[in-house]
């Protein structure tokens, strides 16, 4: 009973074979999980060995990757700050002054795949205090090369450049080894020679003068009050008689603005008119052109209706031949005479059906070409007025910028002409002696101009004729020349009282009283004409230069 119940050596092999491949399964399934490594957060998965061609190491930050046995292996890199205090003492300047300048700074490995990749190379399997002494190395060098390019005073007070230089320094060689720069601390800054004390004591000192200068400046600035409040009433009156006059440029503008705009409206209500003409003439011909079309598709029905009438007729005919011929033929006859006449029923039906669908489709064409050039005349219309609005918009803005900046530019040269005539009178002392030096300052301007006027008369002679010894034993030239010098004297008293002017006293001066211009008249002629009446009778001036071709000799 036993022998009959246990297996024979073909029923165990299936058993043996299934449990081998679930151990396999299973080993397989351990080896997997065992091998598959996930990358936390906080640390880098370097993976070396065997991996992709030319790389020595792949690294994954996050997530995780399958590590083949025997042919590869993994180690982690942290991602942990480090802090490397440098106590930074005896650097020189730019100035050749030693500076102390102790400071913190933080670093850790980087992210970036390249920075990743370094720092599989150089920092795998070290600890950290070994990656911290590299880093310290570095930091120390490239802080002495930031502080002996900068002086002290740059150090000191623009500490926001001084680490943008320190962290561009140092960002390029950390990364060589697989480090970046999270952040630097300067705890203080000090020298063995005392220099930055000094600077502070003299940064003090200036804030106290520059106190004491701002209250001199206040107080001065109270005494100038009451004046400045005077001439800012008076620049207000100005101001708001220029607002009045500006107002009315303004409406003046405006209204030219507004007919240039009704006219512009005028003009585009005239454009549209003749264009919604023009699309109505349009639609009148394209009605005409499909009514032509209709008309043209009709005729080719109906042609072709007549054909397929023709072809029925024929068909009828050599059906009626083919039942008299039925008589005399056998019944194989007959059957031929009906196929054919089948064939030809069948031939007449295609016909009538392809000239229901060509006229469907020349129809459906004619359509589409009329809706688009429907369409495209309205487009082309509104676009041109469109066109011819924004035009008109163009110009009339630039009309009202280009009136606008003329008006203010007027506007400043009179208000900077009036503040200088009023300063100038203010300098002055009053409007009366302003006028007197503006008279000064253009009388050269005005004697050129008198001198330019006469300077192209030619004169080639002057001849004096003297009539002899006239009232009071004068000739008629000694008179003429005192009263011109009687005449001297009033009008330098006028150039006196207007402009101000005080000519030499050798010009004359008036007489004190009639009594004295009595006496003067009794003695004879005054002292600046008496050589003057004493010459002879008849006096003639030497010829002046004549030009080569000019006219004859004037009197």
């Amino acid at each position: 009973m036993l022998a009959f119940l246990a297996p024979t050596t073909d029923e165990l092999i299936p058993v043996l074979i299934a449990g081998a491949a679930a151990l396999i399964l299973l080993g397989f399934v351990i080896l997997v999980v065992k091998r598959y490594k996930r990358c936390p957060s906080n640390k880098i998965l370097v993976i070396y060995g065997k991996v992709a061609s030319g790389q020595s190491a792949r690294c994954l930050h996050g997530g995780g990757a399958f590590v083949w046995p025997l042919i590869q292996d993994y180690e982690f890199l942290s991602l942990d700050p480090m802090q490397i205090e440098i106590p930074l003492r005896g650097a020189l300047s730019a100035e050749n002054i030693r500076v102390n300048v102790p400071s913190v700074f933080t670093v850790a490995v980087g992210t970036d795949a390249a920075v990743m990749q370094t720092a599989a190379i150089r920092l795998l399997g070290l600890d950290p205090r070994q990656v911290m002494k590299q880093a310290e190395d570095i930091i120390l060098g490239q802080l002495r090369q930031v502080i002996a390019s900068m002086t002290i005073e740059d150090i000191n007070r623009n500490r926001d450049k001084f680490l943008d230089s320190v962290q561009n320094s140092l960002t390029p060689e950390l990364e060589k080894i697989g480090l970046v720069l999270i952040n630097v601390n300067i705890t203080d800054i000090t020298d063995e020679s005392g220099y930055i004390e000094a600077m502070g004591r003299k940064a003090a000192s200036e804030a106290i003068q520059s106190a004491e200068i701002d209250v001199a400046k206040q107080q001065m600035r109270g005494s100038i009050g009451v004046a400045e409040a005077k001439r800012e009433q008076d620049v207000m009156v100005a101001n708001a008689d220029k607002v009045r006059e500006i107002g009315t440029k303004e409406a003046e503008r405006e209204k030219l603005v507004r007919l240039a705009d009704l006219a512009k409206d005028a003009g585009i209500g005239k454009s549209r008119a003749e264009l919604e003409q023009q699309s109505a003439i349009k639609d009148q011909e394209r009605q005409m052109r499909v009514q032509v079309a209709d008309a043209e598709a009709a005729a080719v029905t109906g042609e072709n209706l007549a054909r397929a009438k023709v072809v029925d007729a024929e068909a009828t005919l050599k059906v009626r031949q083919a039942e008299a011929y039925q008589v005399a033929e056998t019944r194989k006859r007959e059957a031929e005479a009906k196929v054919r006449e089948a064939q030809y029923l069948a031939e007449a039906r295609a016909a009538d059906a392809m000239a229901t669908k060509i006229e469907s489709e020349q129809r459906a064409e004619l359509e589409a070409k009329a809706k688009a050039s429907k369409a495209k005349l309205i487009v082309d219309a509104e676009a041109e007025a469109e066109q011819v609005r924004l035009r008109a918009q163009a110009e009339a803005a630039a009309t009202f910028a280009r009136l606008e900046a003329q008006a203010r530019g007027e506007y400043e040269i009179l208000a900077k002409k009036a503040e200088g005539l009023a300063r100038l009178v203010e300098g002055c002392g009053g409007a009366q002696q302003a006028f007197q030096l503006l008279l000064l300052e253009h009388l050269p301007q005005m004697a050129e101009t008198a001198a330019k006027a006469i300077a192209n008369v030619k004169f080639d002679k002057v001849v004096v004729w003297d009539g002899g010894a006239g009232n009071g034993g004068k000739n008629a030239t000694a008179g003429f020349l005192q009263g011109l010098a009687g005449s001297l004297p009033p009008l330098l008293q006028m150039m006196r009282d207007i402009g101000g002017v005080e000519m030499p006293a050798y010009f004359g001066k008036l007489a004190e009283s009639p009594q004295a211009m009595a006496t003067a008249g009794k003695d004879g002629v005054s002292a600046a004409a008496a050589p003057v009446a004493a010459a002879p009778a008849p006096i003639a001036a030497a010829p002046a230069a004549r030009p080569p071709a000019g006219p004859g000799p004037k009197s």
